[in-house]
């Protein structure tokens, strides 16, 4: 059976391969799936074949972990920027006076806009990959990168990769996959992405990798480095490396002449509007890796490459109007309604204002026609207007709003922000959903089984106005159908009916049943993460974990003195003075009120001491774990009458160690004479 195993892994692998990056899927998704559910079978009956390269591993854990910052073992720097062609024409001349004449090529290749990334591979398998960081150190992202389809985590078997490599690329976030998850944030009225490199960032950096398994990212590689590289040419060897399983670019060309360089700018500039991801440039290589060394590095850059940035693409369109949006918090945010014009390959008649200073420095008017970009920000701009076509038809000047366009509140704007608020946080309908999303979300209450379309079609049929009727929503059989209800409010179930002919438990019951049992599950949360649930203004996961810890109870919290929250660490003046107007407010102690009721936590559980063996002792928790995850190790700590400390100091008693402990760490450590203990020597010292 454990033959059976390897062949499984073999097989998805190289259906992996043929999929994500030669596209040429041989099997369908019904056959994938299928294979996919035998092997995470026979996985689960045989645990001590567990393999982190494993292609059941793709899908990413819920394991939270730190990211360790880990030398490279190669410099990774920057290239050189230019956004013309007379800079290119100067950099091939300096090219061609540092060979003294020597003939060279030139490789062209697309410059994606992701972000970076360096994988090192050893006797065919993923050890580690790496962020660029500030060049000499990154962050180990080796747990999310395993959740990227398209990055092997094993390489074809006998194709002739060395024993122990590098290879650099791009992670990126393709458009498909980009105007998905901003749909979805928009539908959470979320903030949006800007662009897909800061969607790939942000994702590349989450602490859970299911969400970057979710998001579907990609990534394209670009330079290879080893002591036992196939050939001596930078083309030719990532030629090899396409073999070997990975996705590098088939639109990389040689050049041998300026022309050349400037026929691939040329037609690049127009074609990268067609690709399935961003791309901002065009990068210059010269090829022959002994020219490459000849030519050596900068400070900062190599010699032998240039990046070619592109230029912004603009249009000129007809503002038609201006309309307001709500957030989830109450932001105000103006957006400009135009006459669809193309831009960068889509139509665009929507495009941000930002804020009220914006529209005022642009003096806008309706009628007026504006210069829309779209350069690196994938949501559209007004950057201009062109006040020499205005006419006697011109409209009136856009005006930024003074009442929400929701509730007809007051608009307000806090000292230091560019934004105008709604402070009806009460009553005005988008705030109203936006708290409820917030306080099932993840990070919260973890309600996952309730998204934030069906909090949507909840609210609109008047099931759910505050977070307090989710405790009292309840399902219940009525005339041959599913309801649901809330007290004595009833409305229909949106999971369809039940089926009428058979006495089982209908799918549609199921699915509802789902969600309440996630509400259910949502009492037992501890109370620092009810804390942050609630939504008060400036009180983030951190904030709300350090009040929580300090205060023990919701009811020291409200009676706390402006003084006390100061005291806090983390809880400065604006985040103490937000803590005291949430709870002065009527509506807001009410709620706290009817949650405590409906059995969620509103203080600390005791944790009962395991023991004394580190009673006084400051700790520092530092590394990947196996056995347990960080917080579990801090919770321990303090079990046994241990203080968590996060900066070493001549106090610090000892550091318990994991994996891929920053170096720097390490050495403050030894200088200072802190001991530093393994997994198993910390549990054995606390028996």
């Amino acid at each position: 059976m454990t033959d059976r195993i390897a062949q499984l892994r073999a097989e998805l692998h190289r259906h992996n391969y043929n999929y994500y990056v030669l596209n040429q899927p041989e099997i369908s998704d019904k056959e994938f799936d299928t294979l996919m559910d035998e092997l995470q079978r026979l996985e689960a009956q045989h645990p001590e074949r567990f393999d982190p390269n494993s292609p059941t591993q793709r899908v990413g854990s819920d394991l939270t972990t730190d990211f360790v910052q880990v030398s490279h073992e190669y410099p990774m720097l920057s290239l050189g920027n230019t956004y013309n062609r007379e800079d290119v024409h100067e950099w091939y001349e300096r090219v061609r006076l540092g060979l003294n004449g020597q003939d060279f090529e030139v490789c062209c290749e697309l410059k994606y806009d992701g972000l970076s990334i360096s994988l090192l591979y050893e006797e065919g398998q993923l050890v580690r990959a790496l962020t660029r960081g500030d060049g000499v150190r990154g962050d180990d992202v080796t747990a999310n990168v395993r959740a990227i389809s398209s990055v092997p985590l094993v390489l074809t078997p006998d194709s002739g990769y060395p024993a122990r490599f590098e290879i650099r690329g791009e992670v990126l976030m393709p458009w498909q996959s980009f105007d998905r998850l901003n749909a979805e944030r928009e539908a959470r009225e979320e903030q949006l992405f800007a662009n897909p490199r800061n969607a790939a960032s942000g994702t590349l950096k989450s602490k859970d990798s299911r969400v970057v398994a979710q998001r579907h990212l990609d990534a394209y590689l670009y330079y290879l480095l080893s002591d036992n590289l196939p050939t001596s040419e930078h083309l030719a060897n990532l030629q090899a490396a396409r073999r070997w399983g990975f996705k590098v670019s088939t639109a990389m060309r040689l050049a041998h002449s300026l022309e050349d360089i400037y026929a691939f700018l040329d037609h690049w500039d127009e074609a990268r509007n067609s690709l399935p991801v961003a791309t901002d440039g065009v990068v210059l290589k010269v090829n022959a890796l002994a020219q490459q060394a000849l030519l050596g590095y900068t400070a900062k850059s190599p010699r032998w490459a240039i990046a070619y940035k592109f230029q912004a693409e603009r249009a000129l369109t007809r503002l038609d109007a201006v309309t307001f949006q709500v957030g989830r918090t109450g932001a105000v945010t103006p957006v400009a309604n135009m006459e669809p014009v193309l831009l960068a390959g889509t139509m665009v008649k929507r495009a941000s204002l930002h804020n009220a200073d914006i529209i005022r420095q642009l003096d806008l008017h309706i009628g007026d026609q504006v210069y829309v970009e779209k350069a690196g920000e994938i949501i559209p701009q007004i950057v201009g207007v062109e006040t020499t076509m205005r006419g006697a038809d011109l409209g009136e000047r856009v005006e930024f709003v003074r009442q929400c366009p929701e509730c007809g509140a007051a608009l307000v704007r806090y000292e230091g922000e560019a934004a105008h608020y709604c402070p009806n946080d009460t009553a005005c309908p988008p705030q109203l959903k936006g708290r409820i999303e917030h306080f099932i979300s993840r990070d919260a209450m973890n309600i996952m089984s309730l998204g934030p379309e069906v909090v949507d079609k909840f609210f609109e049929q008047g099931l759910l106005h505050d977070v307090t009727d989710l405790y009292r929503l309840k399902l219940t059989a009525w005339d041959g159908s599913w309801w649901l209800s809330r007290g004595d409010f009833v409305a229909p179930t949106l999971f369809g009916e039940a089926d009428r002919k058979t006495p089982t438990m209908s799918v549609s019951q199921r699915a509802t049943q789902k969600i309440l049992d996630g509400i259910a599950a949502s009492r037992s949360v501890p109370f620092e993460r009810v804390l942050f649930a609630l939504g008060i203004r400036f009180v983030g996961k951190v904030a709300a974990k350090n009040l929580a810890r300090h205060f023990k109870s919701i009811t020291a919290l409200r009676r706390a003195p402006l003084a006390e929250l100061q005291a806090v660490e983390g809880v400065g003046e604006v985040i103490a003075g937000s803590v005291q107007t949430y709870f002065s407010k009527p509506e807001n102690a009410a709620l706290v009120d009817t949650l405590a009721q409906c059995g969620v936590q509103m203080a600390v559980e005791e944790t009962h001491a395991l023991g004394t063996s580190l009673a006084g002792q400051s700790v520092v928790v530092s590394g990947v774990f196996s056995l347990h995850s960080r917080e579990e190790y801090k919770q321990m700590i303090e079990q046994y009458g241990g203080k968590n400390v996060s900066s070493l100091s001549k106090n610090t008693a000892f550091i318990l160690a994991g994996e891929n402990m920053g170096p720097s760490k390490l050495e403050k450590a030894e200088k200072l004479g802190i001991p530093v203990l393994t997994e198993a020597e910390f549990l054995e010292r606390l028996n």
